[in-house]
């Protein structure tokens, strides 16, 4: 064609491609599309000037551009001409035109790895360009090519779509749910999720480098379990486990709507916990089209040692020595799904990333992406941070107690009491979904032990049975609600064949849901003689005058009791952590005059 046609206006179509997108929810006053999937423009051409038209026989040259410094060399700057088809691996585009209605209708093509992220989209005419308007491109999960692609429509509806579900806290004896609204589709939202992406670090230093690397969810994912944290740099949520002066209580938060939109005004935003940066992450994934999942692990390890061991350390009287290593009541991170091209085919599927900030993973306050097959297969050298989600779902257990000669020595451990009831919501329903076999063999089996040992060259616990001898249990009592005065009670019971001296020492403490010890509830203690076959009591009377100050909004108390065998200068111990009950409110209407 050697005339240039004359562009009137341009019409995006959005309410037809938002249908066939899945993109509907974004509203309407913008374009946004899933990559790898085709979407048509309606060109309004100036009367008269498309009588020549021939599809394919054009100069017609489009331009698709993203971020700060658009390079053909970085992928954040495509041009193509129209074809009489679309190309499924790579932008392209094909026409048709209606002389009837003067308009060109063009078919586009984006790339299935293409950079997601605000597009510009102009047409080039022997060197006239005109600008046909702007787009939003998104991760793709109906899309076979793309890296994020599920192949069932459920589970897309409830990992990309779903705006409402469940985070799971409590203990896993005790598991309570929250209802969240994820808001992804909220106005507004989608805008602040990509203007995460422009202020994490690596954007800042290198925007170039950033932007071509966002076609990569694996990166995008990385990046997101960095900037939901405030540490390191300017992110969404920050976190507070002991004082919330200036700042929103963790649990008085129901959505990640208003977390984001006060993010964007002005900065962190204060405070959050696990739930908190796992919803939050959560949405942002989800806005973005990566399919993802809020999952709660109930006594979740965390390793700060990184040996793949939880150490509990004890003085000689049973008190608790505060150390790195710890025990979560329950802990919560995110699952996203997508392809491993950089582990390999058989890591494929859903990957952890944690944006609570725990550790520092090459130098940084982030966790993940690491495949849930390379963790439930010990398969620890495989990227991101593999060794420290492991030992979250399925590190042994050594207590030890200092002896006088500061010396510590193992008295007790256990192999199956880390990461229990791995739970997030069931897909479309409201139902809990025990996801713990996606994690880790059944705990004790042949190949649990298989795989903790491949993980750690060798078992540091000792597989011997337990003789004959010390027994403890924690007996609780009913109505143990905030506000109420109640009773506890330690059980020792001699099943050896000798009288045992013992020491037996009854302690309850407020304790944070991340184990975090805080203030002593109260205290027992005796002096105790056990004959063969016996057993003692020793009863913990808790007032609401000595805990009530004391627990947190957790409403959490750990109860430990130990029995020192004075013969043997042995340590015997039993523990237990409780979750009062709120008092029942109720409400009366009276009539006017009753």
């Amino acid at each position: 064609m050697s005339e240039v046609l004359g562009i009137e206006r341009c019409d995006l179509d959005i309410d037809s491609n938002h249908s066939s997108h899945h993109t509907q929810l974004y509203g309407a006053n913008r374009l946004v599309v899933r990559r790898g999937q085709p979407f048509n423009i309606i060109i309004h051409l100036t009367p008269g000037s498309n009588t020549d038209f021939k599809p394919g026989q054009s100069s017609f040259t489009l331009i698709v551009e993203t971020g700060p410094i658009p390079r053909e060399d970085s992928d954040t700057k495509v041009s193509f001409c129209l074809h009489d088809s679309t190309s499924e691996t790579e932008w392209s585009a094909s026409a048709a035109n209606d002389p009837s209605e003067n308009t060109l209708t063009v078919s586009l093509n984006s790339s299935p790895d293409a950079p997601i992220g605000l597009y510009s989209l102009t047409v080039d005419q022997k060197g006239q360009k005109t600008s046909l308007g702007q787009f939003i491109l998104l991760f793709n999960a109906w899309c076979p090519r793309d890296a994020v692609y599920m192949n069932d429509e459920t589970s897309r509806q409830e990992y990309v779509l779903a705006q409402h579900g469940l985070l799971y806290k409590g203990t896993y004896t005790r598991i309570t749910q929250l209802p969240w609204n994820f808001g992804q589709f909220e106005e507004g939202i989608l805008d602040i999720c990509l203007k995460i992406l422009d202020k994490n670090p690596k954007y800042i230093s290198d925007a170039d480098k950033d932007c071509s690397a966002r076609g990569n969810p694996v990166y995008v994912t990385r990046v997101l379990s960095a900037m939901i944290n405030s540490d390191d740099d300017w992110g969404v949520v920050v976190g507070e486990w002991k004082d919330y002066t200036g700042g929103v209580h963790p649990s008085l938060w129901l959505g990640s709507g208003e977390i984001l939109r006060q993010w964007a005004q002005s900065g962190p935003v204060r405070y959050g916990q696990c739930w908190v940066f796992a919803a939050v992450g959560c949405t942002v994934s989800r806005a973005l089209g990566i399919p993802c999942r809020a999952v709660t692990n109930f006594e979740s390890g965390h390793d700060g040692h990184g040996d793949l061991v939880i150490e509990r350390l004890y003085d000689e009287n049973g008190e608790t020595i505060t150390h790195k290593d710890s025990i979560w009541n329950f802990h919560v991170w995110v699952d996203s799904w997508m392809t491993r091209p950089d582990l390999g085919q058989r890591f494929d599927g859903w990957q952890t990333s944690d944006p609570t900030p725990q550790e520092r993973s090459e130098g940084v306050f982030c966790c993940g992406p690491a495949s849930l097959k390379a963790i439930k297969e010990g398969e620890l050298t495989r990227k991101y941070d593999a060794p420290f989600v492991f030992a979250e779902v399925n590190a042994d257990v050594v207590d030890k107690v200092r002896q006088s000669n500061g010396k510590f020595v193992r008295f007790n451990g256990s192999i199956t009491s880390v990461g229990c009831f791995i739970s997030t919501k069931a897909v479309g329903s409201y139902l809990r979904d025990d996801i713990t076999h996606q994690y880790k063999y059944a705990e004790g089996s042949e190949d649990e032990r298989r795989v903790y040992e491949k993980a750690q060259h060798h078992s540091k616990l000792e597989k011997r049975g337990k003789e004959p001898g010390l027994r403890l249990k924690i007996k609780l009592s009913d109505n143990m609600i905030v506000g109420s005065n109640f009773e506890v009670f330690a059980i020792l019971t001699n099943d050896g064949m000798d009288v045992k001296d013992c020491k037996f020492i009854f302690t309850a403490t407020a304790v944070g849901y991340n184990g975090t010890q805080g203030d002593n509830c109260g205290r027992a203690s005796i002096e105790v003689e056990v004959p063969p076959g016996e057993e003692r009591r020793l009863s913990l009377k808790l007032e609401y005058d000595s805990y009530g100050a004391a627990i947190t909004s957790d409403r959490m108390i750990r109860l430990l009791t130990v029995a020192i065998d004075k013969q043997v200068t042995a340590l015997h111990k039993a523990e237990k952590t409780i979750v009062l009950d709120q008092p029942e409110l109720n409400i009366k209407v009276r009539m006017e005059g009753q």
